[in-house]
């Protein structure tokens, strides 16, 4: 499994909304349409990846603060039927991305 393959799937996912599927918990749809698109655009720019939050170094996780909510998302790697993990993530021929937003409150 190649992490740098991972990595730059998943960044194009979060910077793009391209290369797999995104959802908004309801919290995140509350904030607002306006809202909804900055925070797509903190998500897009977002580069605070540490050991703390990025272990793997797979970009597919983040939380910060934005308007005085705490916001994560989570990348999760499905198979092709959305049924099961991913055999090999850095195979996007076998691999499906979802992107999920979400207040932190609602984890």
């Amino acid at each position: 499994m190649s992490v740098e393959r991972i990595r730059a799937l998943n960044d194009q996912l979060r910077t793009t909304l391209t290369g797999g599927k995104a959802f908004m918990t309801p919290g995140i749809a509350a904030l607002g349409p306006e809202a909804v698109q900055r925070l797509v655009t903190a998500i897009a720019t977002f580069e605070d990846f540490c050991m703390a939050n990025d272990p793997h170094g797979e970009h597919d996780f983040g939380m910060f603060e934005f308007e005085s909510s705490s916001i994560i998302f989570k990348i999760e790697y499905f198979d092709t039927n959305f049924e099961f993990g991913s055999p090999d993530p850095a195979d996007p021929a076998v691999t499906r991305r979802v992107i999920t937003l979400l207040l932190a409150e609602e984890y």
